[in-house]
Protein backbone atom coordinates (compact mmCIF):
# COMPACT_ATOMS: atom_id res chain seq x y z
CA UNK A 1 0.00 0.00 0.00
CA UNK A 2 2.89 2.05 1.27
CA UNK A 3 4.92 2.11 -2.21
CA UNK A 4 1.56 2.88 -4.45
CA UNK A 5 1.18 6.12 -2.12
CA UNK A 6 4.72 6.97 -3.21
CA UNK A 7 4.42 6.26 -6.93
CA UNK A 8 0.72 8.57 -6.80
CA UNK A 9 2.76 11.14 -5.20
CA UNK A 10 5.62 10.99 -7.47
CA UNK A 11 3.48 11.25 -10.00
CA UNK A 12 1.65 14.47 -9.02
CA UNK A 13 5.35 15.79 -8.56
CA UNK A 14 6.13 15.08 -12.05
CA UNK A 15 3.20 16.21 -13.60
CA UNK A 16 4.42 19.59 -14.35
CA UNK A 17 7.23 18.29 -15.77
CA UNK A 18 6.18 16.30 -17.92
CA UNK A 19 3.57 18.66 -19.09
CA UNK A 20 5.94 20.77 -19.68
CA UNK A 21 8.09 18.26 -21.68
CA UNK A 22 4.86 17.22 -23.92
CA UNK A 23 3.23 20.55 -24.54
CA UNK A 24 5.71 23.12 -23.15
CA UNK A 25 3.43 26.47 -23.60
CA UNK A 26 -0.09 24.73 -22.60
CA UNK A 27 -0.13 27.23 -19.29
CA UNK A 28 0.64 30.56 -21.30
CA UNK A 29 -1.77 29.06 -23.98
CA UNK A 30 -4.60 28.94 -21.60
CA UNK A 31 -3.31 31.88 -19.76
CA UNK A 32 -3.93 33.98 -23.00
CA UNK A 33 -6.46 32.15 -24.18
CA UNK A 34 -8.64 32.88 -21.31
CA UNK A 35 -7.35 36.93 -21.00
CA UNK A 36 -8.75 37.04 -24.30
CA UNK A 37 -11.92 35.46 -23.82
CA UNK A 38 -12.23 37.76 -20.32
CA UNK A 39 -11.57 40.76 -22.36
CA UNK A 40 -14.35 39.91 -25.16
CA UNK A 41 -17.14 39.34 -22.40
CA UNK A 42 -16.71 42.46 -21.14
CA UNK A 43 -16.72 44.60 -24.64
CA UNK A 44 -19.54 42.47 -25.48
CA UNK A 45 -21.48 43.78 -22.16
CA UNK A 46 -20.02 47.24 -22.77
CA UNK A 47 -21.77 47.39 -26.31
CA UNK A 48 -25.07 46.27 -24.30
CA UNK A 49 -25.24 49.50 -22.58
CA UNK A 50 -27.22 52.46 -23.20
CA UNK A 51 -25.28 54.95 -23.42
CA UNK A 52 -22.78 52.41 -24.89
CA UNK A 53 -19.67 52.69 -23.15
CA UNK A 54 -16.48 53.74 -25.43
CA UNK A 55 -13.24 55.20 -24.98
CA UNK A 56 -14.87 58.48 -23.91
CA UNK A 57 -16.45 57.29 -20.85
CA UNK A 58 -13.23 55.86 -19.82
CA UNK A 59 -10.88 58.55 -20.44
CA UNK A 60 -13.90 60.77 -18.03
CA UNK A 61 -13.62 58.20 -16.04
CA UNK A 62 -10.01 58.43 -15.39
CA UNK A 63 -9.81 61.78 -15.35
CA UNK A 64 -11.98 61.85 -12.39
CA UNK A 65 -10.02 59.70 -10.63
CA UNK A 66 -7.07 61.38 -11.42
CA UNK A 67 -7.35 65.11 -12.95
CA UNK A 68 -3.58 66.05 -12.29
CA UNK A 69 -2.21 63.09 -13.79
CA UNK A 70 -0.03 63.61 -16.70
CA UNK A 71 -1.84 62.83 -20.02
CA UNK A 72 0.06 64.11 -22.67
CA UNK A 73 3.84 64.61 -22.64
CA UNK A 74 5.60 66.89 -25.95
CA UNK A 75 9.13 68.60 -25.56
CA UNK A 76 8.33 70.58 -22.59
CA UNK A 77 4.72 71.01 -22.23
CA UNK A 78 2.95 68.49 -20.19
CA UNK A 79 -1.01 68.17 -20.20
CA UNK A 80 -2.94 66.94 -17.45
CA UNK A 81 -6.46 64.89 -17.78
CA UNK A 82 -8.49 67.54 -16.35
CA UNK A 83 -6.56 70.17 -19.14
CA UNK A 84 -7.29 67.82 -21.87
CA UNK A 85 -10.53 67.13 -20.76
CA UNK A 86 -11.40 70.88 -20.71
CA UNK A 87 -10.16 71.65 -23.82
CA UNK A 88 -11.84 68.51 -25.79
CA UNK A 89 -14.85 70.09 -24.17
CA UNK A 90 -14.42 73.11 -26.06
CA UNK A 91 -13.50 71.28 -28.98
CA UNK A 92 -16.97 69.70 -29.05
CA UNK A 93 -19.10 73.00 -28.39
CA UNK A 94 -16.77 74.43 -31.11
CA UNK A 95 -17.81 71.80 -34.42
CA UNK A 96 -21.62 72.13 -32.66
CA UNK A 97 -22.35 75.72 -32.39
CA UNK A 98 -19.59 77.35 -35.46
CA UNK A 99 -19.81 74.69 -37.59
CA UNK A 100 -22.77 72.75 -36.80
CA UNK A 101 -21.72 69.17 -36.58
CA UNK A 102 -23.79 66.65 -35.43
CA UNK A 103 -23.33 63.05 -34.16
CA UNK A 104 -23.04 60.87 -37.11
CA UNK A 105 -20.68 63.32 -39.08
CA UNK A 106 -17.17 62.94 -40.09
CA UNK A 107 -14.37 65.52 -39.50
CA UNK A 108 -10.82 65.15 -41.65
CA UNK A 109 -7.65 65.85 -39.68
CA UNK A 110 -4.51 66.70 -41.27
CA UNK A 111 -1.60 67.69 -38.68
CA UNK A 112 1.14 65.74 -37.51
CA UNK A 113 2.23 64.69 -34.07
CA UNK A 114 0.95 67.27 -31.45
CA UNK A 115 -1.18 67.20 -28.32
CA UNK A 116 -3.80 69.45 -30.87
CA UNK A 117 -4.00 65.71 -32.20
CA UNK A 118 -5.27 63.97 -29.25
CA UNK A 119 -7.91 66.52 -27.73
CA UNK A 120 -9.49 67.40 -31.02
CA UNK A 121 -10.18 63.05 -31.64
CA UNK A 122 -11.37 63.18 -27.88
CA UNK A 123 -13.54 66.36 -28.86
CA UNK A 124 -15.24 64.63 -31.74
CA UNK A 125 -15.53 61.46 -29.81
CA UNK A 126 -17.78 63.30 -26.90
CA UNK A 127 -19.80 65.07 -29.98
CA UNK A 128 -20.58 61.49 -31.20
CA UNK A 129 -18.51 62.60 -34.41
CA UNK A 130 -15.60 59.76 -36.55
CA UNK A 131 -12.48 61.23 -37.16
CA UNK A 132 -10.32 60.88 -40.64
CA UNK A 133 -6.73 60.53 -39.64
CA UNK A 134 -5.54 61.78 -42.73
CA UNK A 135 -1.29 60.82 -43.35
CA UNK A 136 0.56 64.29 -43.53
CA UNK A 137 3.21 63.23 -46.16
CA UNK A 138 0.22 63.03 -49.06
CA UNK A 139 -0.53 65.37 -51.24
CA UNK A 140 -2.64 66.24 -54.72
CA UNK A 141 -4.20 63.55 -55.88
CA UNK A 142 -3.65 61.27 -52.76
CA UNK A 143 -4.71 63.59 -50.43
CA UNK A 144 -7.76 64.07 -52.39
CA UNK A 145 -8.43 60.40 -52.48
CA UNK A 146 -7.96 59.74 -48.84
CA UNK A 147 -10.29 62.88 -47.87
CA UNK A 148 -13.19 61.87 -50.33
CA UNK A 149 -12.93 57.92 -49.19
CA UNK A 150 -14.43 59.29 -45.46
CA UNK A 151 -17.23 61.41 -46.62
CA UNK A 152 -15.99 63.95 -44.48
CA UNK A 153 -17.38 67.21 -44.91
CA UNK A 154 -14.87 69.25 -42.78
CA UNK A 155 -10.80 69.38 -43.12
CA UNK A 156 -9.09 70.73 -39.84
CA UNK A 157 -5.85 70.89 -41.03
CA UNK A 158 -1.96 72.14 -39.21
CA UNK A 159 -1.31 75.44 -40.83
CA UNK A 160 2.17 74.05 -41.06
CA UNK A 161 0.38 72.22 -44.16
CA UNK A 162 -0.50 75.31 -45.68
CA UNK A 163 0.79 74.66 -49.62
CA UNK A 164 -0.62 71.13 -49.22
CA UNK A 165 -4.06 72.38 -48.65
CA UNK A 166 -3.96 75.01 -51.12
CA UNK A 167 -2.81 72.69 -54.18
CA UNK A 168 -6.31 70.88 -52.96
CA UNK A 169 -8.68 73.83 -52.06
CA UNK A 170 -10.07 74.49 -55.28
CA UNK A 171 -11.50 70.90 -55.54
CA UNK A 172 -12.61 70.72 -52.04
CA UNK A 173 -14.47 74.40 -52.41
CA UNK A 174 -15.78 72.48 -55.23
CA UNK A 175 -17.50 69.78 -53.07
CA UNK A 176 -18.54 72.47 -50.87
CA UNK A 177 -15.73 71.21 -47.92
CA UNK A 178 -15.18 73.49 -45.14
CA UNK A 179 -11.46 74.24 -44.11
CA UNK A 180 -9.90 75.16 -41.37
CA UNK A 181 -6.46 75.40 -39.88
CA UNK A 182 -5.92 74.24 -36.32
CA UNK A 183 -4.61 77.82 -35.76
CA UNK A 184 -5.86 81.73 -34.58
CA UNK A 185 -5.99 82.86 -37.76
CA UNK A 186 -5.70 82.00 -41.50
CA UNK A 187 -3.39 83.57 -44.36
CA UNK A 188 -5.65 81.66 -47.20
CA UNK A 189 -8.48 83.23 -48.69
CA UNK A 190 -11.03 80.20 -48.10
CA UNK A 191 -9.93 78.59 -44.97
CA UNK A 192 -10.91 79.74 -42.15
CA UNK A 193 -9.04 79.25 -38.19
CA UNK A 194 -10.47 77.13 -35.82
CA UNK A 195 -8.44 77.72 -32.02
CA UNK A 196 -10.26 81.16 -32.01
CA UNK A 197 -13.41 79.61 -32.16
CA UNK A 198 -12.28 77.50 -29.29
CA UNK A 199 -10.77 79.36 -26.91
CA UNK A 200 -14.29 81.22 -26.76
CA UNK A 201 -16.34 78.43 -25.72
CA UNK A 202 -17.52 77.30 -22.37
CA UNK A 203 -15.17 74.20 -20.99
CA UNK A 204 -18.57 72.87 -19.03
CA UNK A 205 -18.99 68.84 -19.91
CA UNK A 206 -20.40 68.03 -22.83
CA UNK A 207 -24.33 66.22 -22.65
CA UNK A 208 -24.48 62.22 -23.03
CA UNK A 209 -27.17 63.46 -25.47
CA UNK A 210 -25.18 64.83 -27.66
CA UNK A 211 -23.66 61.41 -28.62
CA UNK A 212 -26.89 59.07 -27.69
CA UNK A 213 -27.24 57.55 -30.92
CA UNK A 214 -23.43 55.97 -30.73
CA UNK A 215 -22.91 51.88 -30.71
CA UNK A 216 -20.46 50.30 -31.27
CA UNK A 217 -20.90 49.77 -35.23
CA UNK A 218 -20.66 53.51 -35.34
CA UNK A 219 -17.29 54.63 -37.17
CA UNK A 220 -14.96 56.15 -34.72
CA UNK A 221 -11.88 56.41 -36.87
CA UNK A 222 -10.96 56.09 -40.04
CA UNK A 223 -7.27 55.11 -40.22
CA UNK A 224 -4.70 55.62 -42.87
CA UNK A 225 -1.68 55.23 -41.20
CA UNK A 226 -1.00 53.36 -37.71
CA UNK A 227 -1.56 54.94 -34.12
CA UNK A 228 -1.58 54.51 -30.48
CA UNK A 229 -3.56 55.12 -27.47
CA UNK A 230 -1.92 54.38 -23.69
CA UNK A 231 -2.40 56.39 -20.18
CA UNK A 232 0.66 59.21 -20.24
CA UNK A 233 1.33 59.66 -24.12
CA UNK A 234 4.22 61.05 -24.81
CA UNK A 235 4.73 62.53 -28.24
CA UNK A 236 7.19 63.85 -30.72
CA UNK A 237 6.58 65.58 -34.07
CA UNK A 238 9.18 62.92 -35.94
CA UNK A 239 11.00 60.33 -34.80
CA UNK A 240 14.88 60.88 -33.81
CA UNK A 241 17.24 57.52 -33.59
CA UNK A 242 19.69 60.13 -31.65
CA UNK A 243 17.69 61.48 -29.06
CA UNK A 244 15.19 58.26 -28.67
CA UNK A 245 16.60 57.09 -25.39
CA UNK A 246 17.37 60.87 -24.38
CA UNK A 247 13.47 61.31 -24.68
CA UNK A 248 12.84 57.74 -22.58
CA UNK A 249 15.00 59.20 -19.77
CA UNK A 250 13.59 62.93 -19.56
CA UNK A 251 10.44 61.35 -19.29
CA UNK A 252 10.73 58.34 -17.73
CA UNK A 253 9.43 55.97 -20.49
CA UNK A 254 8.51 52.29 -19.36
CA UNK A 255 6.58 51.40 -22.72
CA UNK A 256 7.34 51.96 -26.47
CA UNK A 257 5.24 50.57 -29.50
CA UNK A 258 7.75 50.38 -32.44
CA UNK A 259 7.55 49.17 -36.20
CA UNK A 260 10.35 47.13 -37.24
CA UNK A 261 12.13 49.70 -38.63
CA UNK A 262 12.19 51.68 -36.04
CA UNK A 263 14.36 49.45 -33.51
CA UNK A 264 16.55 48.64 -36.70
CA UNK A 265 17.53 52.34 -36.85
CA UNK A 266 18.21 52.61 -32.97
CA UNK A 267 20.44 49.31 -33.62
CA UNK A 268 22.73 51.41 -36.06
CA UNK A 269 22.92 55.03 -34.25
CA UNK A 270 26.26 55.01 -32.84
CA UNK A 271 26.83 53.16 -29.37
CA UNK A 272 26.88 55.09 -26.30
CA UNK A 273 28.16 54.42 -22.55
CA UNK A 274 24.84 54.80 -20.94
CA UNK A 275 22.84 53.01 -23.90
CA UNK A 276 21.17 50.46 -20.97
CA UNK A 277 20.30 53.57 -18.46
CA UNK A 278 16.42 53.73 -19.36
CA UNK A 279 13.14 52.09 -17.48
CA UNK A 280 11.98 50.82 -20.66
CA UNK A 281 10.84 47.68 -19.49
CA UNK A 282 7.86 46.60 -22.70
CA UNK A 283 8.03 47.43 -26.55
CA UNK A 284 5.13 46.20 -28.35
CA UNK A 285 5.25 46.25 -32.15
CA UNK A 286 5.31 44.40 -35.69
CA UNK A 287 7.66 44.01 -38.66
CA UNK A 288 10.73 43.31 -36.46
CA UNK A 289 13.25 40.98 -38.12
CA UNK A 290 14.79 38.27 -35.87
CA UNK A 291 19.02 39.57 -36.26
CA UNK A 292 17.39 43.25 -34.82
CA UNK A 293 15.21 41.50 -32.44
CA UNK A 294 18.70 39.71 -30.96
CA UNK A 295 21.10 42.76 -31.11
CA UNK A 296 18.17 45.23 -29.80
CA UNK A 297 17.89 43.28 -26.22
CA UNK A 298 21.85 42.61 -26.37
CA UNK A 299 22.68 45.97 -26.96
CA UNK A 300 19.84 47.93 -24.63
CA UNK A 301 18.90 45.47 -22.08
CA UNK A 302 16.41 42.55 -21.12
CA UNK A 303 13.53 44.52 -22.72
CA UNK A 304 10.29 42.19 -22.92
CA UNK A 305 9.28 42.57 -26.97
CA UNK A 306 6.04 41.48 -27.76
CA UNK A 307 5.86 41.52 -31.25
CA UNK A 308 2.00 40.89 -32.64
CA UNK A 309 0.40 40.60 -36.10
CA UNK A 310 -2.63 42.29 -37.32
CA UNK A 311 -4.36 44.76 -39.46
CA UNK A 312 -6.74 47.35 -39.10
CA UNK A 313 -9.40 46.02 -41.31
CA UNK A 314 -9.00 42.56 -40.32
CA UNK A 315 -10.51 40.08 -38.59
CA UNK A 316 -7.98 37.97 -37.22
CA UNK A 317 -4.73 39.14 -35.56
CA UNK A 318 -2.12 37.36 -32.82
CA UNK A 319 -0.05 38.19 -30.38
CA UNK A 320 4.02 36.48 -29.38
CA UNK A 321 2.99 36.41 -25.55
CA UNK A 322 5.86 33.69 -25.38
CA UNK A 323 8.32 36.27 -26.60
CA UNK A 324 10.11 33.95 -29.24
CA UNK A 325 12.12 35.61 -30.94
CA UNK A 326 11.09 36.01 -34.66
CA UNK A 327 7.63 34.72 -34.14
CA UNK A 328 4.08 36.98 -34.72
CA UNK A 329 2.31 34.34 -32.23
CA UNK A 330 1.50 30.94 -31.27
CA UNK A 331 -1.43 28.95 -32.78
CA UNK A 332 -3.50 28.56 -29.77
CA UNK A 333 -5.70 25.29 -29.55
CA UNK A 334 -8.60 27.31 -27.52
CA UNK A 335 -8.16 30.06 -29.63
CA UNK A 336 -8.45 28.02 -32.39
CA UNK A 337 -11.96 26.43 -31.50
CA UNK A 338 -13.66 29.79 -31.60
CA UNK A 339 -11.81 31.65 -34.74
CA UNK A 340 -11.46 29.67 -38.05
CA UNK A 341 -8.79 30.46 -39.82
CA UNK A 342 -6.12 29.02 -42.35
CA UNK A 343 -3.10 29.42 -44.23
CA UNK A 344 -4.11 28.44 -48.39
CA UNK A 345 -2.11 27.57 -50.89
CA UNK A 346 -1.47 30.95 -52.68
CA UNK A 347 -0.08 31.62 -56.54
CA UNK A 348 2.28 34.23 -56.71
CA UNK A 349 2.51 34.99 -59.96
CA UNK A 350 -0.99 34.47 -60.77
CA UNK A 351 -2.17 36.59 -57.48
CA UNK A 352 -4.56 34.42 -56.34
CA UNK A 353 -5.28 31.26 -54.06
CA UNK A 354 -5.04 27.64 -55.48
CA UNK A 355 -7.82 25.48 -55.53
CA UNK A 356 -8.49 21.45 -56.24
CA UNK A 357 -9.80 19.75 -58.53
CA UNK A 358 -13.27 20.74 -56.78
CA UNK A 359 -12.59 24.74 -56.76
CA UNK A 360 -11.86 24.34 -53.26
CA UNK A 361 -8.78 26.37 -51.63
CA UNK A 362 -6.07 23.61 -50.41
CA UNK A 363 -4.48 23.92 -46.42
CA UNK A 364 -1.01 24.07 -46.16
CA UNK A 365 1.29 21.94 -44.02
CA UNK A 366 3.38 23.12 -41.27
CA UNK A 367 6.45 24.38 -42.14
CA UNK A 368 4.89 25.96 -45.56
CA UNK A 369 4.10 29.31 -47.00
CA UNK A 370 0.74 29.95 -47.41
CA UNK A 371 -2.07 32.73 -48.03
CA UNK A 372 -3.39 33.96 -43.74
CA UNK A 373 -7.25 33.88 -44.60
CA UNK A 374 -10.08 33.93 -41.22
CA UNK A 375 -13.57 32.80 -41.45
CA UNK A 376 -16.19 36.05 -41.35
CA UNK A 377 -19.06 35.56 -38.42
CA UNK A 378 -19.90 36.95 -36.40
CA UNK A 379 -17.68 36.78 -33.51
CA UNK A 380 -15.03 37.97 -36.73
CA UNK A 381 -16.52 40.38 -38.26
CA UNK A 382 -15.10 42.28 -41.40
CA UNK A 383 -16.97 45.42 -41.58
CA UNK A 384 -15.04 46.53 -44.92
CA UNK A 385 -13.70 50.04 -46.43
CA UNK A 386 -15.51 53.69 -45.91
CA UNK A 387 -16.23 54.70 -49.63
CA UNK A 388 -14.81 51.13 -51.34
CA UNK A 389 -17.56 48.62 -52.10
CA UNK A 390 -15.28 47.26 -54.78
CA UNK A 391 -12.38 46.91 -52.79
CA UNK A 392 -14.32 45.36 -49.83
CA UNK A 393 -15.05 42.49 -52.01
CA UNK A 394 -12.35 41.79 -53.33
CA UNK A 395 -11.24 41.28 -49.77
CA UNK A 396 -14.03 38.41 -49.28
CA UNK A 397 -13.00 34.85 -50.50
CA UNK A 398 -16.02 32.84 -51.19
CA UNK A 399 -16.36 28.83 -51.29
CA UNK A 400 -12.91 28.50 -49.52
CA UNK A 401 -13.65 25.05 -47.78
CA UNK A 402 -17.37 24.40 -48.54
CA UNK A 403 -20.17 25.89 -50.47
CA UNK A 404 -21.16 29.13 -49.62
CA UNK A 405 -18.65 29.96 -46.56
CA UNK A 406 -16.87 33.39 -46.80
CA UNK A 407 -13.35 34.53 -45.67
CA UNK A 408 -11.25 37.31 -45.11
CA UNK A 409 -8.33 38.02 -47.31
CA UNK A 410 -5.54 38.98 -45.58
CA UNK A 411 -3.05 39.17 -48.31
CA UNK A 412 -0.38 38.13 -45.86
CA UNK A 413 1.46 35.26 -46.21
CA UNK A 414 2.66 33.81 -43.16
CA UNK A 415 4.33 30.24 -41.86
CA UNK A 416 3.57 27.90 -38.94
CA UNK A 417 6.04 25.92 -37.88
CA UNK A 418 5.86 22.97 -36.37
CA UNK A 419 6.18 24.10 -32.48
CA UNK A 420 2.82 25.97 -33.28
CA UNK A 421 4.80 29.11 -33.90
CA UNK A 422 3.36 31.74 -36.17
CA UNK A 423 5.99 33.86 -38.98
CA UNK A 424 5.38 36.48 -41.04
CA UNK A 425 6.57 35.98 -44.62
CA UNK A 426 6.16 38.41 -47.02
CA UNK A 427 2.75 41.00 -48.71
CA UNK A 428 0.75 39.18 -51.35
CA UNK A 429 -0.47 41.79 -54.66
CA UNK A 430 -0.36 45.26 -55.44
CA UNK A 431 0.91 46.71 -52.03
CA UNK A 432 4.37 46.75 -50.18
CA UNK A 433 5.89 48.08 -47.06
CA UNK A 434 9.38 50.30 -46.67
CA UNK A 435 9.75 52.65 -43.99
CA UNK A 436 7.25 51.64 -42.11
CA UNK A 437 4.15 52.55 -44.79
CA UNK A 438 2.54 50.81 -47.11
CA UNK A 439 2.58 51.38 -50.48
CA UNK A 440 0.37 51.30 -53.26
CA UNK A 441 2.04 50.30 -56.33
CA UNK A 442 -1.10 50.92 -58.70
CA UNK A 443 -0.74 54.67 -57.22
CA UNK A 444 2.58 54.94 -57.62
CA UNK A 445 2.03 53.43 -61.35
CA UNK A 446 -0.66 55.79 -62.20
CA UNK A 447 1.32 58.98 -60.87
CA UNK A 448 4.27 57.83 -63.14
CA UNK A 449 2.20 57.54 -65.71
CA UNK A 450 1.18 61.91 -65.94
CA UNK A 451 5.14 62.08 -67.51
CA UNK A 452 4.80 62.87 -70.76
CA UNK A 453 7.88 60.65 -71.71
CA UNK A 454 6.20 57.07 -69.94
CA UNK A 455 4.01 55.13 -71.89
CA UNK A 456 3.16 52.92 -69.06
CA UNK A 457 5.24 51.64 -65.73
CA UNK A 458 5.07 48.70 -63.71
CA UNK A 459 5.71 49.20 -59.72
CA UNK A 460 6.78 46.58 -56.96
CA UNK A 461 8.58 46.68 -54.41
CA UNK A 462 12.26 44.56 -54.13
CA UNK A 463 14.46 43.96 -50.91
CA UNK A 464 17.49 45.54 -49.82
CA UNK A 465 20.26 44.24 -47.66
CA UNK A 466 19.92 44.89 -43.97
CA UNK A 467 16.47 46.76 -44.37
CA UNK A 468 12.81 46.03 -43.40
CA UNK A 469 10.60 45.64 -45.73
CA UNK A 470 10.93 46.49 -49.77
CA UNK A 471 12.11 49.74 -51.46
CA UNK A 472 10.35 51.22 -54.75
CA UNK A 473 11.26 49.85 -57.77
CA UNK A 474 9.41 50.60 -61.39
CA UNK A 475 9.90 49.47 -64.68
CA UNK A 476 9.26 51.83 -67.45
CA UNK A 477 8.31 52.06 -71.30
CA UNK A 478 8.99 54.98 -72.73
CA UNK A 479 6.82 56.47 -75.45
CA UNK A 480 8.06 56.25 -78.75
CA UNK A 481 10.66 59.33 -80.07
CA UNK A 482 10.74 60.69 -76.18
CA UNK A 483 13.56 60.43 -74.44
CA UNK A 484 14.51 59.73 -70.72
CA UNK A 485 14.45 63.13 -68.40
CA UNK A 486 15.57 62.32 -64.97
CA UNK A 487 15.57 65.92 -63.17
CA UNK A 488 11.79 65.96 -64.75
CA UNK A 489 10.80 63.06 -63.95
CA UNK A 490 12.58 63.56 -60.19
CA UNK A 491 10.45 66.98 -59.64
CA UNK A 492 7.51 65.43 -60.92
CA UNK A 493 7.61 62.51 -57.74
CA UNK A 494 8.93 64.87 -55.33
CA UNK A 495 5.90 67.24 -55.82
CA UNK A 496 2.93 63.94 -55.95
CA UNK A 497 4.38 61.25 -53.98
CA UNK A 498 6.03 61.54 -50.16
CA UNK A 499 9.02 60.04 -49.63
CA UNK A 500 8.87 56.79 -48.83
CA UNK A 501 7.07 55.77 -52.25
CA UNK A 502 9.30 57.60 -54.71
CA UNK A 503 10.73 54.87 -56.61
CA UNK A 504 14.27 54.22 -55.58
CA UNK A 505 15.10 52.46 -58.97
CA UNK A 506 14.29 52.58 -62.29
CA UNK A 507 14.07 50.03 -65.15
CA UNK A 508 14.16 51.35 -68.58
CA UNK A 509 12.48 48.22 -70.87
CA UNK A 510 10.44 47.89 -74.56
CA UNK A 511 7.90 45.59 -73.35
CA UNK A 512 6.32 45.15 -69.90
CA UNK A 513 5.38 41.97 -69.50
CA UNK A 514 1.37 40.63 -68.23
CA UNK A 515 -0.11 37.74 -67.02
CA UNK A 516 -2.40 35.80 -68.81
CA UNK A 517 -5.22 38.01 -66.70
CA UNK A 518 -3.34 41.26 -68.12
CA UNK A 519 -1.85 41.79 -64.94
CA UNK A 520 1.61 43.18 -64.59
CA UNK A 521 4.22 40.54 -64.05
CA UNK A 522 6.45 41.18 -60.78
CA UNK A 523 7.89 38.12 -59.77
CA UNK A 524 10.61 37.98 -61.79
CA UNK A 525 11.28 41.85 -61.58
CA UNK A 526 11.41 41.69 -57.87
CA UNK A 527 13.91 38.55 -58.13
CA UNK A 528 16.18 40.37 -60.52
CA UNK A 529 16.36 43.86 -58.03
CA UNK A 530 18.54 46.22 -59.68
CA UNK A 531 22.19 45.07 -59.53
CA UNK A 532 23.27 46.26 -62.99
CA UNK A 533 26.05 43.84 -63.55
CA UNK A 534 23.29 41.31 -64.01
CA UNK A 535 20.43 43.48 -66.05
CA UNK A 536 21.29 44.67 -69.01
CA UNK A 537 17.97 47.31 -69.26
CA UNK A 538 19.01 50.82 -68.50
CA UNK A 539 18.76 51.24 -64.81
CA UNK A 540 18.68 54.41 -62.82
CA UNK A 541 19.15 55.70 -59.61
CA UNK A 542 16.85 58.34 -57.15
CA UNK A 543 20.05 60.51 -56.24
CA UNK A 544 17.93 63.31 -53.44
CA UNK A 545 21.31 65.35 -53.77
CA UNK A 546 20.98 65.79 -57.43
CA UNK A 547 17.52 66.22 -57.33
CA UNK A 548 17.58 63.84 -60.30
CA UNK A 549 17.67 60.36 -61.47
CA UNK A 550 21.20 59.54 -62.03
CA UNK A 551 22.37 56.39 -64.03
CA UNK A 552 22.97 53.01 -61.72
CA UNK A 553 26.61 51.95 -60.93
CA UNK A 554 28.15 49.21 -59.77
CA UNK A 555 29.86 52.01 -57.36
CA UNK A 556 26.24 52.46 -55.93
CA UNK A 557 24.89 49.71 -56.09
CA UNK A 558 28.38 48.42 -53.65
CA UNK A 559 27.04 51.14 -51.20
CA UNK A 560 23.90 49.94 -51.08
CA UNK A 561 24.93 46.22 -50.37
CA UNK A 562 27.43 47.76 -47.40
CA UNK A 563 24.68 49.07 -46.02
CA UNK A 564 27.16 52.54 -46.34
CA UNK A 565 25.02 54.55 -48.55
CA UNK A 566 21.71 56.13 -46.64
CA UNK A 567 18.17 55.21 -48.50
Amino acid sequence: MLPAIYTALAGLLLLPLLVNLCCPHLFQDTYYFLHVAGLARRVRSYGRRRPVRTVVHDFLEKARQTPHKPFLLYRDETLTYAQVDRRSNQVARALRDHLGLRQGDCVAVFMGNEPAYVWLWLGLAKLGCAMACLNYNIRAKSLLHCFQCCGAKVLLASPELQAAVEEVLPSLKKDDVSIYYVSRTSNTDGVDSFLDKVDEVSTEPIPESWRSEVTFSTPALYIYTSGTTGATLVLRNRFSASQFWDDCRKYNVTVIQYIGELLRYLCNSPQKPNDRDHKVRVALGNGLRGDVWREFIKRFGDIHIYEFYASTEGNIGFANYTRKIGAVGRVNYLQRKVVSYELIKYDVEKDEPVRDENGYCIKVPKGEVGLLVCRITQLTPFSGYAGGKTQTEKKKLRDVFKKGDVYFNSGDLLMIDHDNFIYFHDRVGDTFRWKGENVATTEVADILGLVDFVQEANVYGVPVPGHEGRIGMASIKMKEGHEFDGKKLFKHIADYLPGYARPRFLRIQDTIEITGTFKHRKVTLVEEGFNPAVIKDALYFLDDKAAMYVPMTEDIYNAIRAETMKL
